[in-house]
């Protein structure tokens, strides 16, 4: 019963995501529900600038609710678990896509977790809200693979098909050449300190839709909250985000060369 009952919930979410109009609520279901069919110069790669449709389009979205799901986790700031957050979307998403499309999205603080670290000390993670989760997940699978051929050879971490294992055997393989030394290096705190100008410069080379940016933007300024108060976001990504990897190497694409091993860890 209960996998019948996930069954249908998921196709009825699946028949709020189908809205193609701004803000329109769905047709109730003696109206017709026929699928989300975008007109060809909103879906097509070539046409950078509409990004955001690609984003927005009822397939994509509905692979990032799946992705978001599998996951799990907890609550964002808003307190919304994952179910709380699939009934919200129910009767919401045609007004947030109309957000999100028009520019005017605006992503939740996201909620500061301290976890600790094998050698002593903690690791800030950032929690943000399931929503928040969904859209930067969207986000990411439509970024990533135009990104991802760019990035070095010699980069393992926070990739398709890559691990740490492999950038094991690449070290070894070095040491089979005969090369004699291996550096461990740990950049202290990317996360929290990456320069966010730097990030969205670079991310900007790579983007022509404003809107787009501006929604990156706006997720690196979302801020923190700990404690029950909210503080501005002047520097970092938050390491726990769906986004905040692809981001990453953004900036590590430019040490991986032959002869490193760039292979970071969460």
């Amino acid at each position: 019963m209960n996998g019948q009952r996930q069954k249908i919930q998921n196709e009825q979410l699946a028949l709020a995501f189908m809205t193609e109009g701004g803000g329109e609520a769905p047709r109730a279901a003696h109206e017709g529900t026929e699928p989300f069919v975008a007109s060809d110069d909103l879906e097509s790669p070539a046409r950078d600038d509409l990004l955001m449709e690609q984003i927005c389009a009822r397939d994509n979205v509905i692979q990032a609710w799946q992705r978001v799901r599998a996951n799990g986790g907890s609550p964002g700031v808003d307190g919304r678990s994952i179910d709380d957050t699939d009934a919200y979307l129910r009767e919401q998403w045609p007004s947030i896509r109309d957000q999100v499309l028009h520019g005017t999205y605006q992503p939740q603080p996201v909620k500061r977790v301290k976890v600790p670290k094998s050698g002593g000390g903690f690791r800030n993670l950032g929690v943000p809200t399931v929503l928040d989760r969904l859209i930067q997940q969207a986000i990411r699978q439509v970024l990533q693979p135009q990104w991802d051929p760019t990035f070095s050879e010699y980069s393992f971490g926070f990739r398709p098909e890559r691990s740490a294992h492999q950038a094991v055997a690449q070290a070894q393989a070095y040491v089979a050449e005969g090369y004699d030394w291996t550096v461990d290096i740990d950049l202290e705190k990317f996360f929290d300190q990456v320069n966010q100008d730097m990030v969205m410069g670079r991310a900007a080379k790579r983007i022509s839709d404003k809107r787009l940016l501006k929604l990156l933007r706006a997720f690196l300024k979302a801020g923190v909250m700990e404690n029950g108060i909210v503080s501005p976001t002047e520097a970092g990504t938050p390491q726990g985000s769906p986004l905040s990897p692809l981001l990453s190497n953004l900036i590590g694409r430019l040490f991986g060369r032959k002869g490193t091993v760039s292979s970071m860890t969460p």
